[in-house]
């Protein structure tokens, strides 16, 4: 009998641990259909484990709508409890995973084309082919994305202005844009002698995934005063490769990062024009909270991302 019970105790302390990481993932996600794909579960069963815990306890924990899910105030009284309970034991696992001889863990980092194509993916190819047990998932977005809510562990931005709570680091040289276009577009068309001469020409748009406006093209004058010009033309992409392509193919001008540019500058399909208005800013660093606590795959990722010199 008291063998009967102690198993019956195990099972329902499990049942309950099982119930609340649903729980704490659906009330962090504002979302059943986000939490089932975090914890890889369908959304129905998902939905039928808290209804469960809710019936268990007797407690409605959450306020569902058709469009959110947010906890009801028992709910946010109980949540308030366990998340630093799940912080602990996420910290002790991750402890003694570190204690492992072989750095071990996936890494998620948000950022834009470019950057993961010119400087995350060159230095960490040769990480994973060093490192088996350390994954890397590189996410393409052209936003400012919350690393909370996208699940990332750092991100990559221009420049050293991050969020407060924010370490940042520089992991790239400094930047130029530059406005290019294909010789025969120029011959064609003449070539702007300022940023406000492209009012009069065809150029290639980059809409922003943040809140889908057009990028509006950013210069500099003599003076270090800020020139911003909305452009028009018949193309518009929402990545800067296509972007590149497209003014190779002169269909019009384009603000593009002057590294990307450089082979076909040097072949003669692309030049530039309003060299004088394009200065140069700090390059890309990685950012990632300052509460955060390096796992020992993170540390591989930092020590090959950090620039030397």
């Amino acid at each position: 009998m008291i063998l009967d019970h102690q198993i019956r105790a195990s099972l329902m302390l499990r049942e309950n641990i099982s119930d609340l990481i649903a729980l704490a993932a659906v009330a962090e996600e504002r979302s059943f259909t986000r939490a089932a794909a975090r914890l890889n579960v369908s959304q129905s069963a998902l939905s039928h484990t808290i209804k469960g815990l809710e019936a268990r306890l007797g407690l409605r924990l959450l306020t569902r709508t058709t469009r959110s899910v947010a906890p009801t105030l028992e709910g946010e009284d109980l949540l308030a409890t366990l998340n630093p309970c799940f912080e602990k034991i996420e910290a002790r696992l991750q402890a003694l995973n570190d204690a492992r001889d072989q750095p071990t863990g996936t890494v998620r980092i948000v950022a834009v084309e470019y950057a993961i194509e010119s400087l995350l993916w060159p230095k960490l190819s040769p990480v994973l082919k060093a490192h088996p047990a350390v994954n890397v998932e590189l996410v393409m977005d052209y936003g400012y994305t919350d690393l909370a809510s996208s699940q990332c562990d750092a991100g990559v931005r221009y420049g050293e202005q991050v969020s407060e709570g924010m370490i940042s680091m520089r992991i790239g040289p400094d930047e130029r844009m530059i406005c290019v276009g294909a010789p025969e577009y120029f011959a064609e068309a003449g070539t702007p002698e300022t940023p406000h001469d492209l009012g009069g020409h065809r150029c290639i748009n980059l809409r922003l995934s943040t809140h889908g406006a057009l990028y509006a093209w950013e210069f500099e004058d003599a003076e270090g005063s800020e020139i911003r010009v909305r452009v028009q033309g018949q193309a518009c992409f929402n990545t800067i490769n296509p972007v590149m392509r497209a003014a190779v193919d002169g269909h019009g001008l384009a603000l593009v990062p002057e590294r990307l540019a450089e082979a076909h500058l040097a072949s003669g399909a692309l030049a530039t024009c309003l060299d004088a208005f394009c200065p140069r800013f700090p390059g890309f660093h990685l950012y990632y909270p300052s509460r955060q606590r390096p796992s020992s795959a993170f540390q591989v990722v930092l020590d090959a991302l950090r620039t030397r010199g």
